[in-house]
């Protein structure tokens, strides 16, 4: 069960930034992910280090 938990939080957020980005016009998405980027990698390697322990 807690192997689904993050790709659905990924979904959601991304799912609510898209909705924001049609919602909100001075809300730029692309922006915001060029500058946040490193931090889905940084996740993504966390998430990986607890699935090996």
């Amino acid at each position: 069960m807690k192997s689904n938990l993050v790709p659905a939080v990924i979904l959601i957020v991304l799912g609510a930034l898209l909705l924001a980005n049609n919602l909100i016009p001075e809300f730029r998405i692309w922006r915001m992910l060029l500058d946040w980027w490193p931090v889905v990698l940084i996740v993504l390697g966390v998430n990986l280090l607890l699935k090996k322990s």
